[in-house]
């Protein structure tokens, strides 16, 4: 496989992994707040909707950066990118 073609197949799977993280992020910033009248349902005492904006939103984004990290680090050392430690 030529270089060019190692960097292009790295650059598409890197868009799509960010692709597929930017979606999950919208689904859990916007559909919390666009649907919170129908998940008025109780969760641990609190309001579904507000325990979501208010801790469930924060681990998922805490997920969502710890998952970048970990597939980043495995693309970089499957197409030879890694830095040298």
């Amino acid at each position: 496989m030529s270089s060019p073609s190692l960097a292009r197949s790295y650059w598409r799977k890197n868009l799509q992994l960010t692709s597929l993280l930017l979606l999950v992020w919208f689904g859990v910033t916007f559909g919390v707040a666009f649907f919170a009248r129908e998940l008025s349902f109780s969760f641990f005492g609190w309001p579904f909707s507000f325990w979501v904006a208010g801790q469930g939103a924060l681990i998922v984004y805490l997920l969502l950066i710890a998952c970048y990290a970990a597939c980043m680090n495995r693309l970089d050392h499957a197409h030879g990118m890694a830095e040298e430690e």
